[in-house]
């Protein structure tokens, strides 16, 4: 999602005054009641240093998630809860952000007001890295950026628990490259369809991972229509209806995007315009969507997807600021989970169900 300049210095204007008054309570609070927090961490860009005091008690830890009604996000929030379980004594509070930069800020100075021991984020925009980390120094709470990097004013990038983004494009490129080849398909009538929200650096770094491993397996280059997405089904789907209008004369078509939504979005409009599904070679970025055709045995442009696991980073997330906070342990400045290619064939041993 993409901000005018002067959307921008509003939010940010909005974001610095709330922050402030939320950390001045918060601080004041703490000094009457005698609680202590976690080290603040000299110079980093959140409190992720292993000294300063240790807590015995119940933690509380907020997950702030952008687009949290998409199924990776549903199933990270769902792990990160598991985990608190199996830690014991921990509580995770999950809230929705949508695409708010607005809800994230003032989402946060509510965090911050309510004195909750630890907090981690999926921003709806990194623009506002800047003042989520201030927020999260000046209140002496640890934070680990999930799913999307961020950084400090100073380019100080917060620790972050997900994955490699360029390494995920480089995976869902060769996949493409490789089915298109087994496909026998010729570069002179292929376009690609690459959907992606063009704003956001990890899906920048996914599409150029995409583009690359597609020319190191294809041995061909194959002109791309890029289409400028929020990244849901949707808007994939609406963009991608006007871009095979603009192609009337592709006949084969291959998909992919930064996420599943992106993919899937695509291939459904592909499909309802009429490009049978054995002229569609979609690869999606997830598996959590694409896993439904092949549970009821659809027959679909969705040929394969890169599994990523959002339970797994939920979980990762929660024990590195558990493991922060109990026991003084540095926030690990990057932990990056395992993906693995799927299909309708494979899915279901590596993912194990499709909700």
């Amino acid at each position: 999602m993409s901000f005018s300049p002067h959307l921008l210095r509003r939010v940010n204007t909005r974001a610095t005054l709330a922050i402030a008054a939320a950390v001045a309570l918060a601080v004041v609070a703490g000094c009457s009641s005698g609680k202590s927090s976690g080290n603040g961490g000299g110079g980093s860009a959140t409190p992720s240093g292993s000294g300063g005091a240790t807590k015995s008690g119940t933690i509380t830890i907020a997950y702030l998630q952008k687009q949290g009604d998409q199924q990776y996000f549903v199933d990270e929030a769902n792990g990160a809860k598991r985990e608190a379980t199996t830690l014991g004594n921990v509580k995770v509070d999950v809230v929705n952000l949508g695409t708010d930069s607005n809800k994230a800020i003032s989402s946060m100075s509510t965090e911050v007001g309510q004195h909750v021991d630890g907090i981690a984020i999926v921003v709806p925009d990194q623009k506002i890295g800047p003042q989520i980390i201030q927020a999260a120094q000046g209140a002496n709470i640890p934070l680990v950026a999930s799913d999307d990097p961020i950084s400090s004013g100073s380019g100080a990038a917060a620790p972050f628990v997900g994955f490699d983004s360029m390494q995920m494009g480089l995976s869902v490129g060769r996949e493409a490259g490789k089915l298109f080849k087994q496909a026998g398909w010729s570069a002179s009538n292929t376009k690609v369809m690459a959907a992606y929200s063009q704003s956001l650096s990890d899906c920048q770094q996914r599409e150029a991972g995409e583009e690359q491993g597609f020319k190191q397996t294809a041995g061909a280059s194959v002109p791309i229509v890029k289409l400028g997405t929020d990244n849901s089904v949707t808007d994939a789907q609406n963009k991608a209806g006007a871009g095979l209008t603009a192609n009337p004369s592709v006949k084969h078509w291959l998909v992919w995007g930064c996420n599943d939504e992106s993919e899937t979005g695509v291939v459904s409009a592909l499909q309802n315009g009429h490009i049978a599904a054995a002229n569609i070679i979609g690869v999606g970025l997830g598996a959590y969507l694409d896993c439904k055709d092949w549970k009821a045995g659809v027959n679909s442009g969705n040929k394969a997807s890169l599994f990523i696991g959002g339970a797994d980073v939920g979980a990762a997330a929660i024990r590195a600021l558990v493991a922060k906070l109990r026991n003084g342990t540095a926030l690990p400045a990057k932990t990056i989970a395992k993906t693995t290619m799927v299909d309708a064939k494979t899915w279901k041993p590596v993912m194990g169900s499709c909700s």
